[in-house]
């Protein structure tokens, strides 16, 4: 009985004693608790928060609330044992805010911190270290700014850090060489600037170090081959220099190694070829040079191998022909030579081929027709030869073949017919012959086809209608006869086509009224007859339309569309159109109208001081000299002045411009030029005109600028050209009447920083896109071609829709093909092409110069000044969207930056200092119109 009572006591007293410790200890469990939950609501109080957030769930604790409730109650809470706080996920919660509040000193159990993919923004402070215990931090897919602070190397518990996608800035700190246990480690996609410093070789335990589009510099440090378990290393899209370490070849758990679209100069070194597990080396985009290493071909686990915008020359490694795992391989505008190696056949795991812009020749070789999973092959701008292989007809998945301007000879294989998945095949600039295969039809997905200057004789087959999904179609500079197939106006989703230059007879097809899509029409320099078909006025308004070089007859349809149209050299064509004579009736109907005889007057002066030039402007000058020793107001009788308006009655409209102006007064002035002033004149109520009237008081100089411009203007139609209404050459005032564009000149919009972040990068490549359409029209589709001679974005007017027009003809000169061309010095300082300084011939290579550097400033939103004469010392890939884009606007998206680095790549071939290596506008205006749909 008493070992019992014992017992009892010494159990009641152990029980006693386990209440007591339990009890002591609550209240700490709940302090902590309660303290940090009350720490992350003040926080919380700070943030921006969607509705219906899940944070609705952080609620206020009341005194008496149990401390578990974070806990298990709060979205993203997770605590340990003890019911601190040791993980905080948040991430894609909508949340918009600073961390400046945050309770860093109390958190100090956190192991796991998550905002990724938020609107944090503001600095990361430097007590972040005082998350001592911290594992896994990702602030990524933020707008964090300012620096990585030093601080944050305390943190040596640390295994996992993302700070990618911010706008985090200045140097990558020497500090993070602290963390031994790190092994991930990503900051790509910020402003970081400097060196990557050589103590991040100390991150022994690194799997992932991706630093990709900074601004990155010097040189790629030999320690970063200490990181053995390193199996992904990119420092793409930065600006480092000199030459690749040799040390990156002992990185043997390396899977992905990219370098591109830097600034990487010298060979590429052999010792990369002992990463066996690599399977991405991508290199493309800096400068290297001599020949592809031999030993890339033992990397057996390669899938993808891009060597493209380098300096690369040599053969191509027929051993490349052993990686069986490639998937990928682009070896495009190098310096490479040679035969395209036969043994690419057993590349039966290939997408993407690319080869083009090289120095490649000899025949396609038939065993390409083996990759049965190819679905892109490009290359186009080699000197290949031989004829197409029929065996491509075996590539049914291929999407995109592009064999253009090479010197491939015979006819298209009609095995074409079999790849069904064709979405832009391209054969342009070759001498292919025979006809086009009927069989071509059935490639019912393709988009794009472009058969241009080639040999192509035959018809236009009426498989054509099978194309439902083309939009753009490229039959020009061949040998087609026959008539245009009815089969056209199937083509509903034609943006472009083009049969110019060909045998093409008979008539228009009326079907083309189904082409409501259409952007651009190019018929001419055919045989075309008959009449224009009535239902050119069901085609939408705008389109740029060219029936010119034909023989086409009867009256113009009425419809706007023709009122910019290329249709001259089409003698038998009538109608009220400029370039186009009168028809019958029109003139039965003018000599019937009570103003005829005036028109006659109008008509006659015209003409008078047309062929009396010479004498009007001796008369013009002693006039003048005349006014000033006898001055008196001169009536509008006086021989020596003549006016034709276009549309209008000449002399009314002459005393509209003058009332509508206060006798040009200023405070109707919209801008000034070299030649003139222009001011807004509105006629009537709706019909606003832009009036540039010569300046004063260099006569002859002026004179001539608008005689130059008249004749320039009154043979030009073209969408993307202003357009002339009207002139006026008198003894008080020469001026002439344009089109009235809301938006004014280009120059005025970049120059405001307001008003250019309008111009998004969509609407900065289509007003490139419009000045280059506009002047290859002036310079292949003019006869004789039209050289402006100042353009500048001065002198690029702007409609509503912020569509470019090309105006200021004052120093424009026709070009006689059998002439030297030698002139005056004239132009824009900036934007005069280099050779005029010391040669003074003229040709259209210098309006291609001019426009390189307004193509430059249109994506730049400034002048590029010195820029110019320092691109043969830059980069071939230096000017990228990333390198020189106007700033004032938001970069541009990944389907619009191809755009725009497609605009910078023509520019820098358009300002190269030998005018015989620029292309012509016609080739800058194709590559446009084509890659940018």
């Amino acid at each position: 009985m008493a070992k019992q009572i014992m017992s009892s006591s010494y159990l009641l007293f152990f029980s006693l004693a386990l209440l007591i410790i339990t009890l002591s200890t609550i209240p700490n469990f709940a302090s902590a608790s309660l303290e940090e939950a009350n720490a992350l609501l003040k926080w919380k109080a700070s943030l921006e928060i969607p509705k219906n957030s899940l944070l609705s769930s952080w609620i206020s604790l009341a005194l008496n609330s149990s401390a578990s409730v974070p806990c298990t109650s709060w979205f993203g809470v997770v605590c340990n044992s003890d019911g601190s706080i040791q993980k905080l996920n948040l991430t894609s919660s909508g949340l918009n805010g600073t961390l400046h509040r945050f309770p860093f000193s109390l958190l100090q159990n956190l192991m796991h911190f998550d905002l990724s993919v938020n609107n944090f923004f503001g600095p990361i402070p430097p007590e972040i270290h005082l998350l001592s215990k911290l594992v896994y931090l990702d602030f990524s897919e933020n707008t964090f700014s300012g620096v990585i602070p030093p601080e944050i190397g305390n943190m040596h518990q640390l295994t996992i850090l993302y700070l990618h996608s911010n706008n985090i800035s200045g140097p990558i700190p020497i500090e993070l060489g602290n963390f031994k246990s790190l092994t991930d480690f990503k900051v790509n996609n910020n402003q970081i600037s400097g060196s990557i410093p050589s103590s991040l070789g100390n991150l022994t335990s690194l799997n992932v170090l991706s630093l990709y589009g900074n601004h990155l510099s010097g040189l790629i440090p030999i320690e970063l081959g200490n990181l053995k378990s390193l199996t992904n290393l990119d420092v793409s899209d930065n600006q480092l220099s000199g030459s690749v370490p040799s040390s990156l070849g002992d990185l043997t758990s390396l899977n992905i190694l990219n370098l591109f679209q830097n600034q990487l100069s010298g060979p590429i070194p052999t010792e990369l070829g002992n990463l066996m597990s690599l399977t991405h080396l991508v290199v493309c985009k800096n400068q290297f040079n001599g020949s592809i290493p031999s030993s890339l071909v033992n990397l057996s686990n390669l899938q993808w191998l891009i060597l493209s915008f380098n300096k690369l020359s040599g053969p191509i490694l027929s051993e490349i022909g052993k990686l069986k795992y490639l998937t990928h391989l682009s070896l495009r505008t190098n310096h490479l030579s040679g035969f395209i190696p036969s043994s690419f056949g057993d590349l039966t795991s290939l997408n993407q081929l690319y080869m083009h812009e090289n120095e490649l020749v000899g025949p396609i070789p038939s065993e390409l027709g083996k990759l049965k999973s190819l679905t892109d092959f490009k290359v186009n701008n080699n000197k290949i030869s031989g004829s197409i292989p029929p065996e491509f007809g075996n590539l049914t998945q291929l999407q995109r073949l592009d064999l253009s301007s090479n010197n491939l000879v015979g006819e298209i294989p009609k095995e074409f017919g079999k790849m069904k998945s064709m979405l832009d095949l391209s054969l342009a600039g070759n001498r292919l012959s025979g006809v086009i295969p009927l069989e071509l039809g059935f490639c019912e997905l393709l988009e794009v086809l472009d058969l241009s200057k080639n040999r192509l004789n035959g018809s236009i087959p009426t498989s054509i209608g099978q194309w439902a999904q083309i939009h753009y179609l490229n039959l020009s500079n061949n040998m087609l006869s026959e008539k245009i197939p009815s089969e056209i106006g199937k083509l509903v989703h034609l943006t472009e086509l083009d049969l110019s230059h060909n045998f093409l007879m008979k008539e228009i097809p009326s079907e083309v009224q189904s082409l409501q899509s259409l952007q651009k029409l190019n018929l001419s320099h055919n045989r075309l007859s008959g009449s224009i078909p009535d239902v050119f006025t069901n085609l939408p308004r705008g389109i740029d339309i060219n029936l010119s070089y034909n023989e086409l007859s009867g009256i113009v349809p009425l419809s706007t569309n023709f009122v910019n149209a290329s249709i001259g050299s089409n003698p038998d064509l009538c109608g009220n159109i400029t370039g186009v004579k009168l028809c019958p009736s029109q003139i039965m109907k003018k000599k019937n109208d009570p103003y005829h005889h005036k028109l006659i007057l109008v008509i006659m002066l015209s003409l008078i001081g047309a062929v009396l030039l010479g004498v009007f402007m001796y008369g013009f000058i002693a006039y003048q000299h005349q006014k000033k020793n006898s001055p008196q107001k001169p009536s509008d009788e006086e021989s020596g002045d003549y006016f034709s308006i276009i549309s209008f009655d000449g002399a009314v409209v002459y005393d509209d411009i003058l009332e509508a102006t206060n006798n040009f007064d200023e405070a109707y002035s919209i801008g000034t030029g070299g030649y003139g002033t222009v001011y807004k004149a509105e006629l009537q109520p709706n019909n606003v005109v832009a009036v540039k009237k010569l300046h004063s008081g260099s006569e002859n100089v002026d004179h001539n600028g608008f005689l130059n411009e008249v004749r320039a203007l009154t043979n030009i139609r073209h969408r993307n050209i202003v357009k002339l209404y009207g002139y006026c050459s008198h003894v008080r005032h020469s001026f002439l009447i344009y089109e009235y564009l809301e938006n004014g000149s280009l120059g005025s919009i970049l120059r405001s920083d307001v008003l250019s972040k309008e111009l998004d990068w969509f609407k900065r490549v289509n007003i490139v896109k419009g000045v280059a359409n506009g002047l290859a029209y002036m310079h292949h589709d003019c006869s004789p071609p039209i050289i402006h001679r100042d353009i500048s974005i001065a002198n690029i007017l702007l409609d509503s829709k912020c569509e470019a027009h090309i105006s200021d003809f004052g120093t424009s000169k026709l070009l006689k093909l059998d002439s030297s061309n030698w002139t005056a010095i004239a132009g824009t300082y900036g934007y005069i092409a280099p050779e005029l300084a010391f040669t003074m011939v003229v040709n259209e290579k210098c309006d291609v110069y001019s426009f390189g550097v307004v193509a430059l400033e249109v994506i730049m939103g400034k002048h590029p000044g010195d820029l110019i004469t320092s691109l043969p010392t830059l980069a071939s890939d230096y000017l990228v969207p990333e390198n020189v884009e106007d700033s004032r606007i938001p970069p541009p998206s990944s389907q619009v930056e191809k755009q725009v680095w497609l605009v910078l790549s023509l520019a820098r071939a358009c300002l190269n200092s030998n005018p015989l290596e620029r292309p012509t506008m016609q080739q800058v205006s194709n590559r446009l119109m084509k890659d940018l749909f």
